[in-house]
């Protein structure tokens, strides 16, 4: 028998309360035996009727197994009196509440167990919406305060042609700005919502990446950054729409923090480690980042680039990041200040049953793992 097993079948509560009521049988009477002998020793028992006998000592056995289970009943009432005061400050709004001391019994310890794990989460979620709504506040608050800044200056007049200009410049581009964050933030929403990836196709992974390269085109031929597609012909299965957000985002992300004349590489291949697994990998030479920051850019809003000089909102790669999560893949990331960063996306293709995979091998050991 597993321990597993035996600590359901021997440490459950069925068999405490068992054990616990033989224990008050016997004691019960054992004490009776012992009290009805030293009445009968003292001679007070002798020639009293058969009948009240009987009724004296099933009076005092009772009393005494009554007086034992009030006793004992606090040791199976007691966790879950603690659990029931335990959830009533989870329902005043603290989620910092913890049991300490877990049940010997396998039910309760189980009951106590996942309301640690609750409290866990739902204080997690609590800190993840208070830093979201603080990030956001922030966020909006920004480009909102130039919009009104430079549209009032606009209003008072007295600006010149080039002024005029560079205002209504700014006033766009801050509109802009909301307008992505807006729609970042929806479809970002729709993704952690979202458990199921249901428009899967087979697609040319290859074609899908070197479309988005070119949908990006403008933006590093205007930095005179220099694109190395290294992409073998792969056939994938999953959805191409979600997918495609991801190389925008990630290979955009690497155009940003390139300077002007730099490089970057994009490879995409099988994994060495599972012939069912593809690797998409964008390398560049930028400004790269320290480990603190790699540690953080999956995380809402946040932004290694704190003077805010850069475009962005700090919600692209958290979109990466969840729609690689759905497709049940995982993103890693490497960097070190001044001398560039690298992504590496790995992607199962979900054609092949996942018992047919081979055990895949621990890949990136040194790597920053979001």
């Amino acid at each position: 028998m597993s321990k597993g097993n035996y600590i359901r079948r021997y440490g459950s509560i069925n068999a405490h309360v068992v054990l616990y009521v033989f224990f008050i049988m016997v004691t019960a009477n054992a004490l009776c035996m012992i009290l009805f002998n030293i009445l009968y020793a003292a001679g007070v028992v002798m020639g009293t009727a058969p009948m009240l006998l009987l009724l004296v000592t099933l009076s005092v056995s009772t009393i005494i197994g009554s007086a034992l289970t009030y006793v004992f009943s606090g040791v199976v009432l007691r966790p879950l009196l603690q659990l029931s005061a335990a959830m009533q400050k989870v329902a005043k709004g603290d989620f910092t509440v913890k049991i300490g001391e877990l049940s010997s019994m396998y039910e309760i310890r189980l009951l106590q167990e996942n309301f640690n794990i609750m409290t866990r989460e739902l204080g997690g979620t609590e800190m993840f919406r208070n830093d979201f709504i603080n990030g956001f506040s922030h966020e909006f608050k920004t480009p909102m305060v130039s919009v009104y800044g430079f549209a009032k200056q606009l209003k008072k007049g007295g600006l010149t042609p080039q002024q005029q200009e560079e205002y209504i410049d700014i006033i766009l581009s801050e509109s802009q700005r909301l307008i992505n964050m807006s729609g970042n933030i929806l479809t970002l929403n729709k993704l952690e919502n979202q458990e199921i990836v249901s428009d899967k196709t087979v697609f040319r992974l290859d074609e899908e990446i070197r479309r988005s390269i070119l949908l990006l085109e403008q933006q590093w031929s205007r930095k005179n950054i220099t694109v190395i597609p290294e992409l073998d012909e792969l056939e994938f299965y999953g959805s191409a729409e979600m997918l495609r957000q991801v190389w925008l985002n990630v290979i955009g992300n690497a155009i940003k923090y390139t300077d002007e004349n730099g490089e970057i590489k994009i490879t995409l291949d099988r994994s060495r480690s599972d012939e069912n697994e593809v690797v998409v990998a964008v390398c560049d030479n930028g400004i790269g980042m320290d480990k603190k920051t790699a540690e953080r850019i999956f995380e809402k809003f946040y932004r290694g680039d704190t003077s805010r000089t850069s475009s962005g909102n700090g919600l692209g790669l958290p979109m990466v990041k969840r729609i690689v999560e759905l497709c049940k893949g995982t993103i890693r990331v490497t960097s070190e200040p001044g001398k560039g960063t690298e992504f590496y996306i790995y992607l199962p293709d979900e054609r092949f049953a996942e018992e047919e995979r081979p055990t895949r091998r621990k890949r990136g050991a040194d790597r920053v793992t979001a």
